[in-house]
């Protein structure tokens, strides 16, 4: 746990008791805060309790005694409207914040000598795996790592820090919100994409809470942003200091000539499928990484190169951190083998941008598909219709997803068992190697309460069919 120092024997609201409240709760009250808590579900409340948390209904406290107020992230700071509690902190002149707030205040409240470095990523697709994937090559470099934030372990939940430590985090746009004072030693925006527009007012609204992640970083501190969207290619314009830009279009964004990076050593870096380059060199060949396959894991992968980098880790150890990546479950992971057929469990593409990273990652495919579509379904998809074989469609989209793909070949399944199987069967009548794909595009929750439980559910299909799992092949 790392303590919360700053409001000793103060009373902070703590608002949402799901992961991050709950563990805010715990690190306030080891740095000698006295946290008020409060959940709009009783389970929540009860497990306070439970703790010897003072529980304290926040919709009639006196909020005139409170030092702050930590929200959960999964509470609105401002659209659709703010939470009735984030209105209550307003009127009383409460600041509002969150769980990585806290954890940079804990930070910075070090001598210097004595902080860890940060290493930050967000970005609406890749930054699961490009977190994944910097921990590796870290902590295969011999430093002392500790991964969490949005992926895993809450942040506050990580261990103590310690001057030697790199802490690897991941954070949402809801997180980055609620912070001010993040100052991360390397920060990485991987892409942006719509998503969560209706938490953050429109377009606008959610790039200006991604490109939070910059906005406090120090002049010694390195920005590595993804500029393949015009997105990213905004936000990296106006950033000075040492910026690092990454491509995978083969054209790294050139830096204004007033504003050049620290260091001329490293500035752009391209990424394509299974190569790293440099200045128009080959600075990684990832051909023969098992789980580094399509040009969207070659980006994350430079992402990570260059995260090492800043951090001072040698080439040679990061090439290898990046070939030894075991890959991250549900992001493109290889779950079996059957004969001459590999079943690829990409539950986590719960957008269509994130399934055209899978689909644009093999020449053909056997491709599952649906669950609750998100806005446009896969109609930007239709340049890639002809790398799918056949479709094999679940959940509610099934019928619109038939649509939209008109005379490329597909049935409705209806359920993943099903889909599993007669996509198992079409791709071993095909002969030759084939990929059976889950790359949903939609979010789970018609039939799974999320997309681990889905890419289980998957493996679960697969492995029963007697497929061998790729590790043990």
């Amino acid at each position: 746990m790392i303590p919360v120092p700053g409001y000793e024997g103060r009373r902070v609201a703590v608002f949402g008791l799901g992961r991050s409240g709950i563990t805010a709760a715990r690190a306030l009250q080891a740095g000698g805060a006295i946290p008020i808590l409060w959940d709009d579900g009783v389970s929540g409340r009860m497990q306070a309790e439970a703790e010897g948390f003072t529980v304290e209904d926040l919709t009639t406290a006196d909020w005139s005694g409170f030092a702050a107020l930590v929200l959960s992230p999964g509470a609105p700071l401002t659209h659709p409207k703010p939470h009735w509690s984030v209105d209550k902190a307003r009127e009383a002149g409460v600041p509002v914040i969150g769980d990585v707030e806290l954890f940079a205040r804990a930070i910075s409240a070090l001598p210097k000598d004595q902080r860890p470095r940060v290493v930050a990523i967000t970005g609406t697709n890749g930054k699961s795996t490009t977190t994944a994937m910097i921990g590796w090559v870290l902590k295969s470099a011999g430093l002392t790592v500790h991964v969490g934030g949005n992926i895993g372990i809450g942040v506050l939940a990580l261990p103590a820090p310690t001057p030697d430590a790199v802490y690897v985090i991941e954070v949402s746009s809801y997180q980055l919100d609620l912070t001010t004072t993040f100052a991360p030693d390397v920060a990485i925006l991987t892409n942006i994409s719509p998503d969560h527009l209706d938490r953050h007012g429109g377009m606008e609204g959610y790039v200006a809470a991604k490109a939070r992640i910059f906005a406090a970083q120090g002049p010694d501190a390195t920005a590595i942003v993804g500029v393949d969207e015009d997105w990213g290619r905004g936000i990296e314009s106006r950033l000075s200091g040492h910026v690092i830009a990454v491509s995978s279009s083969g054209h790294p964004s050139e830096r204004p000539q007033n504003c050049a990076p620290a260091s001329a050593e490293m500035s752009g870096i391209d990424a394509e499928p299974g190569l790293i380059r440099w200045q128009g060199g080959i600075l990684a060949d990832l051909t023969t990484a098992r789980s580094l396959a399509g040009r969207h894991n070659a980006q994350n992968a430079a992402f990570a190169y260059a995260a090492a980098w800043a951090i001072g880790v040698s080439h040679d150890a990061a090439v290898a951190g990046l070939l030894s990546f075991p890959g991250l479950a549900h992001r493109m992971e290889a779950v079996g083998r059957l004969g001459p057929v590999r079943f690829i469990n990409d539950s986590k593409a719960t957008n269509a941008d994130a399934a055209r990273q899978a689909l644009s990652s093999y020449p053909h495919v056997f491709w599952i598909a649906g669950g609750v579509p998100k806005a446009g379904g896969i109609d930007d998809l239709s340049d890639l219709f002809p790398r799918v074989i056949r479709a094999y469609l679940i959940g509610e989209a099934a019928e619109a997803f038939a649509a939209t793909l008109a005379d490329t070949p597909h049935v409705i399944s209806r359920t993943l068992d099903a889909a599993v199987a007669a996509a198992a069967a079409d791709a071993a009548s095909a002969g030759d190697d084939q990929i059976v794909l889950l790359s949903p595009a939609c979010a789970s929750f018609d039939q799974y309460p999320d997309f681990e439980a889905r890419g289980e559910a998957f493996r679960a299909a697969v492995l029963a069919l007697g497929a061998v799992p790729e590790t043990a092949s």
